[in-house]
Order: C-alpha cells, then structure tokens, then sequence
C-alpha cells in the first residue's frame, strides 16, 4: 500500500466518504507523537463550472472559520486542527470523533427510548445556544450529523459545511443564469430554509425531525403531512411518547418559526420540567384546583382530618404555654391558616380574596411552576373572576397517559374540571372539539397542538391507560350528575 501523505504531515488511513465536491478521509497526524486520528476534508475543484467551484470554496473556508471559533471553545463540537492549500486544492483538519452517528445507532441497536431522546435534547441543545449566540445556524442538523461519542455518550454536531448538498442553476430577474447552494438536506430543513431565509428556530425544527426518525425510525421524506396546517404527522407511530414529550416536539417542527420555540434556550428550559417532572401523586397537585372553576358550581367535600394537623395544635398550645401571649400570637398566625385548609378542602368562590397560604395545599387557580419547589415557597395569588373557556393556566393532568385515574383523583372536582381533565387526554394528541368554550380554553394551553378534527380524530392514538382514564372519568361524571358541558 502506498502511503499517502497529505501536505507531507496527514497519512491517510481511509476514505470516509466522497461528494460532488470533494472527499472526506480519516487520517493520521505524522508531526504529532501520539500519531492522533483526525478528519481531512478535502474540497475537489470544479474546472468546467469556476463560478460554482467559487461558491463551494467560500462555504468551505466558511466551515473552517466557524470550527476555529466555535470547536475550542465547547467539546461538543469537533476542534480544528488545520486549513491549508496543496497543489490547487483545499483541505481542512479537524477533530476525529469516535462514535457512532444517530442513524447508524438506529440501525444497530433499534429504536431510541423517550429516555434517550430526551438525553439527547438536553445535552445538544446548550451547544446550538452556543451556536446561536455566535450569530450562526448549522443549517444541516440531521441524524448522519450527529455523532454519539463512545467515551461519554454525549452527542457532538458535526459538518458545518453543508457543502455535499444540492446545488442548481436558476435564472435572475434579467434572465440569466446564476448559481445558488441550496445549503440542507431535504425533509430535515424547513420552509423558510429551503426558501434561503434560516432563522436560528430553523435549527429546533432539523433537531426535532431527527428525534422523531429516532423514536419511529422513519426518515423526514416517508413521513406525511397534514393537508390544513402543513404540520408533520408522525404520532401515529411513536405511541410510546409521553403527550408531553410529543407536544414538545410538535412545536419544535411546527410549520411557521413564530410556532416554534423561539431560542434553543427557551426549549430546554421546557424540557428540563420533563426531565425534573412533580410526581402527580403529591399532595399539592392532585389537590390543587388547577382550572378556574365557574360561579355556582363548587362542590363540597366532605372534611378530612389529618394526622399531621393535630400534630401541629399540639405543637401551637405548646408554644402558647412556653413563650407567652406574644409569641403564642405569631404563631396563630402562622399555624391556622395551615390547620383550616389541611382540614377541609374549600373551593374558593371568585368573591373571596384570600390570605397568602403558605401550606403545599393551593386551593386559587394558578400557573404550575415548570421545576420543583419546597413547600415554603409557594404561595396562592388571589383569586380572579374568569370565565372557565377563557383561563390560561397550564394544564397539569398528562400524567393520565401514565397511570390509571382513581376516585381520589376526581373527589372534589365539579363538572367544568371534570369535562377539561378528561378532554385534556384527547387535546394532548392533537384533537380539536365542536364545543366552542372547550376549544377556547385549549387554544390558551401553550402546549396544545390542534392537527385532527373531531371527525378525522383517530382513536388509536389513545393508549390503553387513556382510554381507560375516558371511560373512567366519564362513567364518575354521569353517577354523580358532574357535567357542566352538554355531550
């Protein structure tokens, strides 16, 4: 075998893979002791097209300037180690990563988890912030482009050249022919790209095609899309999504950028509440009134006396003996709000302005806040007269798509939030309703996606703990008269 040296310094090992416009080859780093491994793209001229070959060789050099800024200073994004000029040819240097790209993880070891995929989002997006901020979009995020490092799994974005893909011959407005790079592969970019015109949400759509081929295992291309909207519909095969998850995703993809997460920074803040969820079995969120319930329709709950608050009066007539009227006063005041609320579960009717409460039980409509919190640190915002169709508050009941509903879960409900708990199961997948103020109050969940109709709804998207949640809710509201929206 020859040895082939490349500016008399990189041997070549192997080529890697061949294009249009050059050759990209594994190689070795002869100057260098340890004899490191890197990568050697090497741009090909084209000498029966010299305004094209211009084109490709300022994307070219392009790549090299954003590798040198960006690769030194985040390790997920590989170094560069050289760019120089050999006998009329270009060639850039870079960091070899060993690992395995998406696409060839999915075709060894099968589909990814929902686990996975969301290891994957949160390790790879802090590097397109990065990107990003540095007033660059990759423009080329796909599953080929993305390498699983073996040392530490953590996934590194590669080639931010785009120089392999299609290029074409258009006609200006004077009628002549020029030259474009159409810079993305197709399926994985959006419109707007395709059209010329990247933002940097371009970049959250790629990512969330790419996820989505890991979770189904079907490329962008075999994948259809909604005749109304132009939304990309691949649910169907993925029903071991969290709706939760495939809300997030469903934005990330969505058809126009003002749809979309507008910074990668603000989708991993959403995500991070997924990777950090509050268990729905605690006492403050199955307690908690999470709709704004409408006037005349509280339901009274039959009190529950708790452990916990004879616990506390013993503690309170002990502080009463022990510190005197002056301290026995500030903790009265501390301590009864806690004892009348953990003691019966009151509906507070849109006349009352409550105290601040400082007890994990909230009884006000309120946002559910996105990470975990102490109990000392929530607090109840007063109560505001609204009308159920048109609240805002952040639906809390995903958690029906991953255990069944039970008695305890629905006691204390009226029919306004019974009908919302229950079509919150449907509206996660997508579906619309004939019911103008049901539709109204979706409309105002951030995370709600609107693709079927209620006609073209498929009913195989709910999973079997969600059908059984319908059925459920639904069988308790009609024993107990508990509909506040007519069937």
């Amino acid at each position: 075998m020859t040895i082939h040296l490349l500016n008399d310094r990189y041997q070549v090992i192997r080529t890697l893979g061949a294009g249009g416009f050059g050759e990209t080859y594994l190689a070795e780093d002869t100057y260098m002791p340890s004899k490191r491994r890197c990568v050697v793209k090497q741009l090909r001229a084209i000498h029966n097209n010299p305004q094209i070959y211009q084109l490709v060789q300022e994307r070219f050099q392009r790549e090299a300037a954003i590798l040198e800024e960006l690769g030194g200073a985040n390790d997920q994004i590989p170094a560069l180690y050289a760019y120089f000029s050999s006998g009329g040819q270009f060639y850039l240097v870079q960091e070899w990563i060993e690992g395995d790209t998406l696409t060839g993880k999915v075709q060894k070891q099968g589909l990814f988890s929902e686990g996975a995929v969301l290891e994957i989002f949160l390790n790879l997006l802090p590097v397109l912030d990065y990107v990003h901020s540095k007033h660059i979009v990759h423009r080329d995020i796909k599953p080929d482009n993305i390498i699983l490092r073996d040392r530490d799994g953590k996934p590194i974005l590669i080639d931010f050249g785009a120089i392999r893909e299609s290029m074409g011959t258009v006609v200006n407005s004077q009628g002549n022919p020029t030259s474009s790079i159409v810079i993305g592969t197709p399926g994985y970019m959006p419109s707007e790209q395709a059209a010329g015109r990247p933002v940097f949400s371009s970049d959250l759509y790629s990512l969330g095609m790419t996820v989505i081929y890991l979770l189904t295992g079907k490329q962008a291309q075999q994948l259809e899309t909604d005749s109304q909207t132009g939304e990309i519909v691949w649910r169907q095969y993925a029903h071991h999504v969290s709706p939760i998850m495939a809300g997030a995703i469903d934005r990330a993809i969505a058809y126009h950028p003002r749809d979309r997460y507008p910074t990668a920074r603000a989708m991993l803040d959403a995500l991070q509440s997924i990777a950090n969820p509050i268990p729905p079995t605690q006492p403050f969120l199955t307690q908690q009134t999470v709709v704004s319930a409408p006037p005349n329709q509280a339901m009274p709950v039959k009190p529950q006396p708790s452990p916990q608050s004879q616990s506390q009066n013993n503690i309170l007539i002990g502080s009463l003996i022990a510190g005197g009227l002056v301290g026995a006063s500030v903790i009265i005041s501390q301590m009864l709000p806690k004892s009348t609320q953990s003691t019966a579960d009151k509906t507070v009717l849109p006349s009352e302005t409550p105290s601040t409460i400082t007890s994990p039980v909230i009884e006000t409509p309120k946002v559910i806040p996105t990470t975990p919190f102490p109990p000392a640190q929530v607090t109840s915002a007063p109560t505001k007269s609204i009308a159920p169709a048109a609240t805002t508050d952040v639906n809390t009941y995903f958690w029906l798509s991953q255990r069944l509903v039970t008695d305890a879960d629905l006691d204390g409900k009226n029919g306004f939030e019974l009908d919302i708990m229950r079509n919150s199961i449907f509206a996660s997948h997508g579906r619309r309703f004939d019911t103008p103020e049901i539709q109204d109050y979706f409309n105002n969940q951030p995370w709600y996606r609107p693709i079927y109709s209620p006609k073209a709804f498929p009913p195989k998207l709910l999973s079997k703990f969600e059908q059984q949640n319908v059925d459920y809710i639904s069988k308790y509201q009609d024993r107990y008269g508990l509909r506040y929206f007519k069937k």
